[in-house]
């Protein structure tokens, strides 16, 4: 190997480069060759072989027709008025015959088989060498025999005089010669023929074979199989669902993971991608109505990351990666972060309120300072009180009182509305968490920008139904944006660091229509300054009272 190469060396065995080729093209343009060369040989073939027996047919049909129209009556009526002889007129007759009609020999004879003429005028007076029988009896003999001149054609017919009587018979040879010499007048001609087929077979083969090349980029059939083989393995072992579509739209291919995520299964291959998803942002996303890169959307239970990349074929190959749990844990985090900012809000209350009361002490104002005390550990458990007197899910309830404590931080009031009364027997409290987290959370944020920041929240029961309604003192949702603000990915507020925004209210609406419920949003009633009312309808959130 020379210094500057960098591939493995060719270690193929000379006979087999040598040998038949490995490229698709070369393999499938030697077969087609090979099948052309064949057809045509083997139509040649055909063609050539019933070919001399039609030959043969045709030169015993011609030598019959002539010697049936040498046995006239005037040549029967010149063998009896005369003797056999070579300036006889039986003789003079029989060459002018020969001569104008191309054949071999015109021998008349008579009933004993005496020839009265023939081509060399000393054969005349003997006996044929062929046995005449046949025709003296009165029958049209043809054949290919040998005789005195070599191998012909031969037709014999009966000679008969104007009474019908036979008086001899007459012998018409065509040279074989001649036959033999037409058929290979005409293999020059069927070879051109056969020869322009083939061109025109290869050239179409050559084509046919350059397209190929094209199409399968010059690979070899191991090249092909163990691409095969390797896209099988690659596709069915990545943790990315994969799904290939065609031009018109319809799935060419799904992987494990895509049948996963989707939530379809094999049958789903072939089907338009409208028909196996349904109608919504996932099926937009994977046909290309809705472009961008790294597009999230919800399926099912499931947050999805959607890339779409088109194809020479006018298909597209796109790629699913699930966030869920990415998009769980950044959740958590956001709680996590409320938390934290819930307890250092508490914690610059606390040192405020201890750097007053050690104030009031060192004034000896003893009396305000346990009025102060009083009163700042009332406010806070009377929030407590008022929250848990109401919510008697713990999970629920620790939810409130940490959003309220932020929300104060934030100079934003919340606080439950009247009538509100959940029993502690919900079927599952963190998916209500999350909705209210999510509700809260967006009615915080539109509340801290008006002037008077207020949030309410109430919950009713209606038998095993809860409604729940969040409003805000925010701007409100204009009447065109009601329906767009459930929509994964939509959202007017900066995406935070772990994730992006706009899947709050999608899983929010998700999750009410799982559970047979509903979302919408509409405007606030004066009690919030007429901001943004969202309202909730989940049945079958709460479990049969045991009695």
């Amino acid at each position: 190997m020379s210094p500057a190469s960098t591939g493995p060396a060719d270690v193929t065995p000379r006979w087999r480069r040598l040998g038949r080729p490995r490229r698709v093209f070369a393999q499938v343009l030697l077969m087609q060759l090979a099948v052309a060369t064949g057809v045509t040989v083997l139509a040649t073939g055909l063609f050539l072989a019933p070919l001399s027996s039609q030959l043969d047919d045709q030169a015993m049909r011609r030598a019959l027709a002539i010697a049936e129209t040498t046995a006239s009556p005037r040549v029967a009526a010149g063998l009896l008025a005369s003797e056999p002889s070579a300036s006889g007129p039986v003789q003079a007759e029989a060459e002018r015959i020969r001569r104008s009609t191309g054949a071999e020999y015109v021998v008349i004879m008579d009933r004993r088989g005496v020839r009265w003429s023939h081509t060399e005028p000393a054969a005349i007076g003997e006996v044929v060498s062929t046995d005449p029988s046949q025709a003296l009896a009165g029958r049209h003999v043809m054949g290919i025999e040998s005789g005195t001149l070599g191998r012909s054609a031969r037709g014999k017919v009966p000679l008969r005089d104007d009474d019908g009587r036979i008086v001899g018979a007459v012998s018409v040879g065509i040279e074989y010669d001649s036959v033999r010499e037409r058929l290979l007048d005409a293999i020059p001609g069927l070879l051109a023929y056969a020869g322009g087929a083939l061109a025109v077979g290869a050239l179409v083969a050559y084509m046919i074979s350059r397209r190929l090349q094209r199409k399968t980029h010059d690979l070899a059939f191991s090249d092909i199989s163990a691409l095969l083989a390797e896209r099988e393995a690659m596709l069915h072992g990545i943790r990315e669902g994969v799904v290939a579509l065609d031009g018109a739209g319809r799935i060419r291919l799904m992987n494990d993971e895509a049948q996963r995520l989707l939530g379809l299964g094999r049958e789903a291959g072939g089907r338009l991608l409208e028909d196996a998803l349904g109608p919504g942002r996932t099926a937009d996303v994977l046909a290309g109505r809705v472009m961008g890169e790294d597009l999230v959307t919800v399926r099912g239970h499931r947050v999805l990351v959607a890339n779409r990349m088109p194809t020479d074929d006018g298909g597209a190959v796109a790629t699913l990666r699930d966030r869920t749990e990415l998009e769980q844990l950044g959740r958590e985090l956001d709680s996590t972060r409320g938390l934290i900012d819930a307890l250092r809000a508490q914690d610059h209350e606390h040192a405020n309120r201890m750097h007053t009361v050690l104030g009031l002490l060192e004034l000896e104002m003893h009396e305000e300072a346990v009025a102060f005390v009083t009163e700042a550990v009332g406010v806070h458990r009377a929030t407590a009180e008022q929250v848990t007197e109401k919510i008697h899910d713990p999970l629920l309830a620790s939810l409130l009182v940490g959003k309220a404590t932020v929300a104060a931080e934030r100079g934003v009031s919340l606080r439950i509305a009247s009538g509100t009364l959940l029993p502690d027997r919900l079927v599952d409290p963190r998916a209500l968490v999350t909705v209210v987290g999510n509700l809260v959370d967006n009615a915080l944020d539109a509340a801290a920008v008006s002037e008077d920041p207020r949030i309410e929240v109430g919950i009713r029961v209606e038998d095993r139904t809860i409604v729940l309604r969040v409003s805000d003192s925010g701007p409100g949702v204009p009447d065109g944006s009601r329906e767009l603000i459930f929509t994964e990915g939509w959202s007017t507020k900066e995406p935070p660091v772990h994730g992006r925004r706009g899947l709050g209210l999608a899983l929010v609406r998700r999750f009410a229509e799982r559970q047979g419920g509903s979302v919408r949003v509409a405007e606030a009633g004066p009690s919030t300054g007429g901001g943004a009312e969202f309202t909730v309808v989940l049945p079958e959130a709460l479990a049969e009272q045991r009695l």
